[in-house]
């Protein structure tokens, strides 16, 4: 015969008890787990559908500054994240979602000189930990300070801004980089910077689009140049407005 719960002996109510709360564990456990993997799966493989791409070289996020050099960053992220979602990709093709910080996740090299090695390369231009970290420190627009340690967000427009400072000063590579732009000399440009981008030529990684690199440049020089064109005819009447009217006794 069952007795009633009030009546079953202390040991059983304890089991009971004991039952119960190892259900109640489990549930929140698998909760838990369930709630990992989404987060983790949405860090890894949801790209962020903010991007247009049509075959070529994405554009910059960032507004303004030199064509010249504007064509060069795209030329650099033909050959270095030829991919849809060119700010958010890791090496090896997976997209994180956080761009607060540099990703600073170490992947294993799958093929080349440095096979078997990890890299932590991310982003547009491919950049290292230790090299976002050091050339931010320089040239990013915008740090994060919290008493004596500074963050560096990797958003896009971030990523182009630190790297645009960086090929705009001479100091850093021993040569203007935009006067050898304007002179036409796109090889030996891609031959300075090779020892950062070694998929720029003249390197040890070379891939499947570094023999084009000079013609994407010269294709992304010409669009640049356009849209510069573009905007300037459309800010010279207020410009000329402004001219005018400063131009009045």
């Amino acid at each position: 015969m069952s007795l009633p719960f009030f009546e079953r002996p202390k040991n059983s109510l304890l089991n009971y008890k004991r039952k119960t709360l190892i259900k109640i564990l489990a549930g929140t456990t698998a909760a838990i787990a369930v709630a990992f993997l989404m987060f983790y799966w949405n860090q890894e493989r949801w790209p962020p559908l903010i991007y247009d791409t049509t075959g070529t070289p994405a554009p910059l996020i960032m507004q303004g500054g030199d064509p010249y050099i504007r064509a060069l960053m795209r030329t650099i992220s033909a050959s270095e994240s030829n991919v849809a979602y060119p700010y958010s990709v890791l090496y090896g093709g997976e997209y994180v979602k956080d761009l607060s910080q540099h990703p600073d996740r170490c992947v294993k090299i799958v093929n080349g000189p440095n096979q078997g090695n990890c890299t932590t390369a991310a982003g547009r231009y491919q950049m290292l930990s230790t090299t976002w970290y050091e050339t931010a420190k320089y040239y990013h627009p915008k740090p994060s300070k919290i008493l004596f340690w500074e963050s560096y967000s990797f958003e896009p427009e971030f990523q182009d801004a630190v790297v645009y400072a960086w090929l705009n000063d001479p100091t850093a590579w021993g040569v203007n980089i935009q006067q050898l732009l304007r002179e036409g000399k796109i090889e030996k440009v891609l031959r300075t910077l090779s020892g950062t981008w070694t998929s720029l030529g003249y390197g040890i990684e070379d891939n499947s689009m570094t023999e084009y690199l000079p013609a994407i440049y010269n294709e992304m020089l010409l669009e640049e140049l356009q849209a510069t064109k573009k905007n300037s005819q459309i800010y010279r009447p207020s410009q000329v407005a402004i001219s005018k009217e400063s131009s009045k006794p």
